[in-house]
């Protein structure tokens, strides 16, 4: 038995592939984009520069360690008047 084939029809409609239609390009819309960030965000950003820049800055000022040490080496710098302004500050700090 033999078995012949006949004439190929439209299978899946490849046979109409060139008469599909292109589509057409979307427009670009005439406007620029835009970005709009809220005050909260603006504030945020700087509490957050802040807080890296007291990170980063050191516990300790040398430039000031440096001078009052070399304060202290000259005799005469130590007098009443210096004394009392410790005095006042040292109290100032406990609350006296």
């Amino acid at each position: 038995m033999t078995m012949g084939i006949g004439g190929i029809n439209s299978i899946n409609n490849y046979n109409g592939y060139n008469r599909i239609q292109k589509k057409t390009a979307v427009d670009k819309a005439n406007s620029a984009d835009t970005v709009s960030i809220s005050q909260e965000a603006k504030d945020k950003a700087e509490l957050q520069r802040i807080i890296d820049m007291v990170k980063s800055a050191p516990d300790v000022r040398a430039d000031r360690v440096a001078e009052v040490t070399d304060k202290l080496k000259n005799p005469d710098y130590i007098n009443n008047t210096i004394l009392g302004n410790v005095a006042d500050k040292i109290m100032d700090v406990f609350g006296i």
